[in-house]
């Protein structure tokens, strides 16, 4: 093996964890983490906690997740956000800010509208927040391939994890209890007004250290990008396991809020102390990920979040046959949101990785809809399993469908291996 071969695979220098947890930059990642986490969670959970309190049942609220496919096309327009940037705030922050205060915009919208009434106007408005709120997302994954180092992208993906999974339950819990006391209408109001608060952190940000040019054509933004990542031998195995390295997560956790319901939980409960719980835990798991990716590496880190993440729906079956338990919901959902967290961090900074920062908005976008393809497509299937099957069985399903991404894991080690010794920006697998 040549000396240049040997560098290129060598292991990179560990860093200080202290070091890495204490860069300006980290605060930067959780507060857009914070902002790109809100309105996912308000066409989610709290739309659906919305939709069954006017007796809609799972399988049309199944039906209803599709208003989520903007997630899954956004790689349509992200070359558009490479290539073209706004006349403000830098290549990445002026998208950012644009996009957020439209999401705010069209919470108002959606606050508005009467489930009662007609479902078509909900989900036209849910629509497009999911297509604002994939733009912003875009363009944040972009500026976090923009600052990451192959030493930071663990800590990265956990400083995001927080603040997603922090500002997600303040959505969740503000609009839940918010809404059993006083209404749906101001709870929506009041998410609209904390959207748009968190655009001053956008505003507030700082431009990455290291600026990389954008494409000089939309075609170069489309055509190679595309061939760093499909034209490699390698191309496809990483694309599947991009997708089923989470698909038995995303199964447990698609009807958590109407299976806690379903066994009997109140949204004030559900809202305050599960949400709280799911929260907690996530960002602990978050946070734990970040450090043990530091010690671990990308290749021991994915294999023991994968079991752990997989073993954990076991709990949310057990639930199922006792019913409201309080204990053991709070065992489930804590156990199993502390390894799903540390399972999407191995997840993300393997993407990361994957990405060529001059096409960051494009290439994170292809890698992210692969992932995001279980969670979304899922939708009117589990409903219906959710239904006919029964909770007991759903959560078995999902227990067995996060076996193969483990697996995978394990035939790619070797290429697992040399991904992680690569610097940021770094190449397509080869």
């Amino acid at each position: 093996m040549s000396a240049t071969a040997a560098e290129e695979i060598a292991p990179p220098a560990q860093p200080r964890l202290r070091d890495v947890l204490k860069s300006p930059k980290m605060l930067v990642i959780l507060v857009l983490g914070a902002a790109s986490g809100f309105p996912n969670q308000i066409t989610e959970s709290t739309l659906w906690a919305w939709l069954k309190d006017f007796g809609v049942s799972n399988t049309t609220i199944g039906i209803f997740s599709y208003v989520a496919i903007p997630y899954l096309l956004k790689p349509l327009w992200a070359p558009l956000l490479d290539r073209y940037p706004l006349p403000f705030l830098g290549r990445r922050r002026g998208w950012i800010l644009a996009t957020q205060l439209a999401i705010a915009a069209a919470i108002v919208v959606l606050a508005m509208q009467n489930p009662a009434a007609s479902l078509l106007p909900i989900a036209l408005c849910a629509i497009l927040i999911v297509f604002l709120s994939a733009s912003q997302d875009i363009v944040i994954d972009a500026y976090k391939v923009d600052v990451a180092t192959s030493s930071d992208r663990g800590a990265i993906v956990a400083a995001a994890n927080l603040g997603y999974r922090a500002s997600a339950w303040i959505a969740f819990a503000l609009a839940l209890v918010v809404a059993d006391y006083v209404g749906w209408r101001p709870a929506f109001m009041m998410l609209a007004a904390v959207m748009a608060l968190l655009s001053i952190g956008t505003w507030l940000a700082p431009e990455p250290a290291q600026r990389f040019d954008h494409p000089h054509s939309l075609k170069e933004s489309i055509v190679t990008p595309l061939k760093e990542l499909f034209g490699t031998p390698n191309a496809l195995v990483f694309i599947a396991l991009v997708m089923l390295f989470k698909i038995g997560d995303a199964m447990a956790l698609k009807f958590y809020t109407p299976f806690l319901m379903d066994m009997g939980f109140t949204k004030t409960e559900i809202g305050l102390f599960a949400k709280a719980i799911f929260t907690t835990t996530a960002i602990a798991g978050a946070v734990l990920g970040g450090i043990w990716m530091i010690k671990l590496g990308l290749l021991r880190a994915m294999l023991l979040f994968g079991i752990l993440q997989a073993a954990s729906n076991l709990l949310y079956y057990a639930l199922a046959g006792a019913g409201r338990d309080f204990p053991l919901m709070v065992a489930a959902t804590a156990i199993d949101n502390l390894a799903g967290a540390m399972g999407n961090v191995a997840s993300v900074a393997m993407i990361m990785a994957l990405c060529n920062a001059r096409f960051g908005a494009f290439q994170f976008a292809m890698l992210s809809t692969f992932a995001m393809l279980p969670r979304y497509g899922l939708g009117g299937p589990a409903g219906w399993l959710a239904d006919t099957g029964g909770w007991q069985t759903y959560y078995l399903v999902s227990f067995a469908i996060g076996l193969p991404g483990v697996a995978l894991v394990w035939i790619l080690r070797d290429r697992i291996r040399e991904l992680d010794a690569r610097n940021s920006g770094a190449r397509a697998p080869g």
